[in-house]
């Protein structure tokens, strides 16, 4: 199932359920309840529960939007860490060059069709691209420079091997959820606790009073399915994740 449909049902859902709700409450009207009058102490609770309720669903949202940064800054950081390390190779012999190169290409080839769809699954990452990545280092600190070229190379391919060890490692920290399974409890009940507020604001079923009432909840399901979408951005999101490495090697990650 897609995630536009997802999100689609879930907002068509959270939509129907309060207006369904809404027209079978009023369908036998209670002769003693009053429509026009709702007490002061409810108004402020439901104020208060809005309040709160906005500024923890803000968080959440903050808080995903930056660990989805972040993910997306490692990839982008080993990516062209690699990228670079391939490129200032130019300054070593032919063979030396085109077996590391070799060693990278493997690693990205390994990387995006083997290790990317295992992190989807909630393995993480693995000893064989462990092993693959480590072999492109030790096949740059095999070969000892000959010319002041190839020197000034070296020193520049271990920063950027180094880079690309340090964004792995990133990647491998934040291949799990952002927010707690606590957290999302909190989030899902106070979701239905403030859609539950609406009733308690004595609703009726005229049509401005169902609109924004239909509002209120799709707005209520697109923001928590975005919490939910940004949660796990290697999983949800990678083809967006996977994009620098499938443009700096076309070749080795297509």
């Amino acid at each position: 199932m897609s995630e536009w449909l997802m999100l689609t049902l879930a907002m068509a859902a959270a939509i129907a359920v309060v207006v369904l709700i809404t027209v079978l409450r009023h369908r036998r009207p209670d002769e003693e309840f009053d429509p026009t009058e709702t007490p002061d102490v409810i108004e402020y609770m439901t104020m208060m529960i809005g309040v709160v309720y906005a500024i923890v669903l803000g968080l959440a949202i903050a808080g995903v939007w930056e660990a989805k940064g972040s993910a997306e800054d490692s990839v982008q950081r080993e990516a062209f860490a690699l990228h670079e390390t391939s490129e200032r190779l130019a300054e070593y012999p032919a063979p030396v060059r085109e077996e590391i190169r070799a060693d990278i290409a493997a690693y990205v080839g390994y990387a995006v069709h083997e290790e990317w769809p295992a992190m989807q699954d909630g393995e993480g990452l693995s000893e064989r691209g462990d092993a693959l990545l480590d072999e492109v280092r030790r096949g740059l600190f095999a070969y000892a420079p000959e010319t002041d070229a190839e020197n000034r190379a070296a020193y520049a391919l271990g920063d950027q091997i180094a880079a690309a060890e340090e964004a792995r490692n990133e990647r491998a920290l934040n291949s799990g959820p952002t927010m707690p399974s606590l957290v999302w409890f909190g989030l899902i009940a106070g979701g239905l606790v403030a859609m539950g507020m609406v009733f308690a604001l004595q609703i009726q079923r005229s049509a401005r009073e169902l609109i924004l009432a239909g509002l209120h909840s799709g707005l209520l399901a697109f923001l928590l399915f975005l919490v939910w979408e940004f949660d796990q951005p290697y999983v949800r999101d990678s083809a967006g994740m996977l994009e620098p490495f499938t443009t700096l090697f076309p070749k080795a990650a297509g």
